[in-house]
């Protein structure tokens, strides 16, 4: 069996228009498939209404107490059964989830190093069973960043890393595809020119565009997220824009995928 995980962001999440675009296409894509989403621009926009400024290092947020409050009732809450409800209004059976919930993903606080996160885990365990048992009833799981610490902690968990994540355990026992939905139609070497996505990637060119700061900011956990599942068994990773979807679950190069071959690009 093969199984696909397909995450998005704030950049389909936040306008009703694409979202309906994407989830129109999610229905329609091949096979099994699990969805992950993010929605920290939908969160910032409602934390700034209430006085809950974000703080950002490295594209990742930091978690107080009100934020992590703040980004569950935002993850957990409206962006996540908006999601199910209209995924069922096109027959495709849908179940929203949090880490919490059948103990789906266990994670860790984050410890205090050079950055004092707050309340954002790192994931140390998922609940390979459950998903299994959801898909083979043709159910599609949509997961939200929020995971637990099986002590009662709900902790805030970046959505890339919780699809990395999900694609190397369930990697150990089925063919895993891992499709990042991104803004941008690729992986690019001029950020304003859709025109220059990289349309295969490997390790040694990544570490050339990062050193030259083409690569940067929040696409760089992207892309490491990305080559660590292929160091653990998940097939490929995609990335490129939703509505190009449908055209990379074909094969159609119309992103950039990265496979665990090497290629000479130059």
């Amino acid at each position: 069996m093969t199984i696909s995980i397909i995450k998005i962001g704030g950049n389909v999440i936040d306008f009703p228009e694409k979202l309906d675009e994407f989830l129109s296409i999610l229905s329609k894509f091949p096979g099994k498939k699990i969805l992950v989403h993010g929605g920290g621009i939908l969160a910032s926009k409602f934390g700034e209404k209430i006085g809950i400024i974000p703080n950002m290092v490295d594209g990742r947020r930091i978690t107080d107490k009100e934020t992590l409050d703040l980004v569950t009732m935002v993850y957990a809450g409206l962006i996540n059964k908006q999601i199910v409800a209209k995924l069922q209004s096109l027959k495709q059976n849908a179940l929203g989830l949090t880490g919490a919930d059948g103990n789906l993903i266990r994670s860790e606080k984050r410890p205090v190093k050079t950055i004092d996160y707050g309340f954002v885990g790192d994931v140390k365990e998922v609940n390979v069973d459950l998903i299994e048992k959801l898909l083979f009833q043709d159910i599609l799981p949509v997961i939200c960043p929020i995971t637990h610490d099986k002590k009662g902690q709900l902790l805030n968990t970046n959505a890339d890393t919780i699809a990395s994540d999900l694609a190397t355990n369930l990697a150990k026992k089925f063919k895993v595809n891992l499709y990042f939905c991104f803004a941008k139609a690729g992986v690019l070497i001029d950020e304003h020119n859709d025109n220059t996505i990289i349309p295969m990637i490997n390790e040694e060119i990544y570490a050339e565009l990062k050193k030259e700061n083409v690569i940067h900011s929040g696409m760089i956990p992207k892309l490491d997220n990305a080559f660590a599942a292929l160091e653990k068994g998940v097939n490929f990773v995609w990335i490129g824009k939703a509505e190009n979807l449908l055209l990379a679950a074909k094969g159609k190069l119309s992103g950039t995928t990265i496979e665990k071959q090497k290629y000479d690009l130059y």
